[in-house]
């Protein structure tokens, strides 16, 4: 049946129905092949050379990815930071490129070092204030505006169809992180984005059990050539059982998205106004700043990530967030998100100097786990920070 005819959790559930026409499993096998043989007269009539940019591992995981993102074409890469750098590495140095303030701090900090370096033009703006994207943007000169939301680790949130307005009358390109969001909640390239990429090591996996990335186009062009060459000439590509691995994972994401997503809003409701707690961060809260955007380009739910400020007591803000983390025994205190399991951070730590996270805020990301537990493990754990 035609993905575009069915639901979208039934082309995850199936991963687009396939079935192996010879031995009829409907699990594909894993590919493990590296090089593929040359026809008789030295052609390579099966489209496949060497499995760096060949590998028919990376077929289904892609064509499910390409599917739910509704886009042209997707492309598997090694981690999020291949997908994501793969795009500016594409640009020629010179280009002007605008990101975000608040972002993801890896891509961050690569952009401000080695994409600098390299020559690009890196500005970084107030991406969720369109008038600020327009006073920054230069017409034929910038070439990539770039970005996330709900943006990391404010859960900031940026208008995806406007922006795109912005950067299309500049010539420029837009790429939007969705990975919060996944193809769950938003369809970035439905409202206007050239490129979509995910850290798909988070939810599209949500195991926590391997690294990927991946980018989807709107269209097959220059753009889009250039970054499958650079993937193909750098060799960040995917392992044919992680390929396998994300497969499997991506057959539950809409179960657990949408879990994650009702887990979080009630969290984030009940620490809204608590006497313990400082701020709730999380684009759900009707008094949340991006809440009116995100209700308009979210659809089913706001997410499930979220920042707790914790209030300062006997202990300093910083101090005071530490402890609450030590205290928990349920959620983990561990780096990344996305997995069936819930994890927590204080991420001032994580990022160092020049964080725009305040030291009082602690990262939550929600997994699929009872809500009153989760709750309630917080709850134990202000109350021994505060003590």
């Amino acid at each position: 049946m035609d993905a575009k005819k069915v639901h979208p959790e039934t082309v995850a559930a199936q991963a687009l129905g396939w079935v192996d026409e010879r031995t009829r499993a409907i699990t594909p096998p894993i590919h493990v092949s590296s090089t593929y043989l040359r026809d008789p007269d030295n052609q390579y009539r099966s489209g496949r050379v060497y499995a760096r940019a060949d590998n028919p591992a990376f077929d289904q995981a892609e064509a499910v990815i390409c599917a739910l993102e509704q886009g042209t074409q997707a492309a598997l890469f090694a981690s999020g930071m291949a997908a994501a750098t793969a795009v500016f590495m594409a640009l020629a140095p010179g280009d002007h490129v605008l990101a975000p303030k608040v972002m993801y701090w890896s891509l961050r900090n690569w952009l401000m070092n080695f994409a600098t370096q390299w020559g690009l033009q890196v500005e970084l703006i107030e991406m969720t204030d369109p008038a600020a994207v327009r006073a920054a943007v230069r017409p034929g000169q910038t070439k990539l505006v770039w970005i996330e939301t709900p943006a990391n680790p404010l859960w900031t949130v940026t208008d995806i169809a406007e922006t795109a307005q912005i950067a299309h009358a500049a010539g420029a390109a837009l790429a939007v992180d969705s990975t919060v969001a996944t193809p769950v909640l938003s369809q970035p390239l439905a409202l206007g984005a050239d490129i979509v990429m995910h850290a798909a090591t988070k939810y599209l996996n949500g195991h926590s059990d391997l690294i990927a990335g991946v980018l989807v186009t709107r269209e097959d062009n220059d753009l889009w050539q250039r970054i499958r060459k650079v993937r193909a000439q750098m060799g960040g590509t995917l392992g044919s059982f992680e390929s396998w691995l994300l497969l499997r994972g991506m057959r539950t994401l809409h179960l657990r998205v949408n879990a994650a997503c009702a887990s979080a809003q009630r969290i984030a409701e009940h620490f809204a106004h608590h006497p313990l707690v400082e701020a709730v961060l999380y684009p759900g809260l009707p008094d949340a700043p991006g809440h009116a955007v995100a209700a308009r380009q979210m659809t089913g739910g706001f997410g499930g990530m979220m920042s707790l400020r914790v209030k300062a007591g006997k202990l300093s803000g910083e101090a005071g967030a530490i402890a609450v983390a030590a205290n928990t025994q349920l959620w983990k205190r561990a780096t990344s998100l996305g997995g069936t399991e819930s994890l927590i951070e204080h991420r001032a730590s994580v990022e160092g100097a020049g964080t725009p996270a305040p030291t009082d805020l602690l990262r939550l990301s929600v997994g699929i786990e009872n809500t009153e537990d989760l709750i309630a493990d917080l709850e134990q754990a202000l109350r021994l920070a505060h003590a």
